[in-house]
């Protein structure tokens, strides 16, 4: 399998992952939201159907204030009243594939590809917003921590660091 950017070739119809607004967004959004740079969308693929998508995921910069930060992860970042952040903002794995971790994959390439681009661009940490509390588990089992009475989770990048650099 593999993970790359968003091409015409890919069949976007194709993605069947059980959430309307997720399969909605990759038909109708996702390549004017590339265009436009408002979001990178990665695809994953075999490499033997380059065009069958199995999965997506997207990354955009956000931030958050400083109160919304959790205090154990407060000594990792700078005093700004924004903190700066990347977000996952979509991330779906085809229902008829599941059991075989393409959320995991797709997860595990989010995290390494937001790591890489803050030491450019700079991102304290990475931020999701869950669709729903099965979602949210998904991502705490994956180390995020839940910001209290929401289904926003964040991963510092201090602990995405002790992740990749061994």
């Amino acid at each position: 399998m593999k993970i790359e950017a968003l091409a015409s070739h890919h069949d976007r119809d194709g993605l069947g992952c059980g959430v309307d607004r997720l399969d909605r967004y990759l038909r109708t959004q996702a390549s004017q939201d590339v265009r436009r740079k408002a979001n990178g969308v990665f695809i994953l693929v075999e490499p033997d159907k380059p065009d069958v998508v199995l999965g997506y995921y997207t990354l955009c910069a956000t931030s958050l204030a400083q109160g919304d930060v959790p205090a154990a992860a407060r000594k990792h970042i700078p005093r700004y009243p924004l903190v700066s952040a990347t977000l996952i903002g979509w991330l779906a794995a085809s229902e008829a594939r599941q059991g075989e971790r393409l959320g995991a994959m797709l997860l595990a390439d989010a995290v390494r590809r937001a790591y890489a681009s803050a030491a450019t661009v700079g991102s304290s940490m990475l931020v999701v917003d869950a669709i729903s509390e099965r979602a949210a588990a998904f991502y705490e089992g994956n180390g995020f921590v839940r910001l209290p009475d929401s289904l926003r989770l964040v991963l510092p990048m201090h602990a995405i660091q002790q992740l990749v650099e061994p």
